[in-house]
């Protein structure tokens, strides 16, 4: 039997509150002093956005199987039904 208890989660310690509290105020600061210059900002980060979803995608499904490209197994082949 495993007695081994489970680590804190990072959010959860006094640094890791203290942290989002700390990015919901800049967040509120930056939408109500400086709402102009974010929403100016917002097709950039789409633009930005587009990249990064594709380097960092690949890694999580992506494509599926990079190495078997037009290749079919002997089982996922289909029989020809021509007569």
């Amino acid at each position: 039997m495993n007695q081994n208890p489970t680590p804190p989660s990072r959010w959860r310690s006094p640094m890791g509150i203290f942290m989002l509290i700390a990015g919901a105020v800049g967040i509120y600061y930056l939408l109500t002093e400086h709402l102009t210059h974010v929403t100016q900002a917002i097709p950039y980060l789409f633009l930005l956005a587009c990249p990064l979803m594709h380097l960092f995608g690949h890694h999580h499904g992506g494509h599926g199987g990079h190495g078997s490209h037009g290749e079919q197994s002997q089982s996922d082949a289909k029989p020809d039904k021509r007569e």
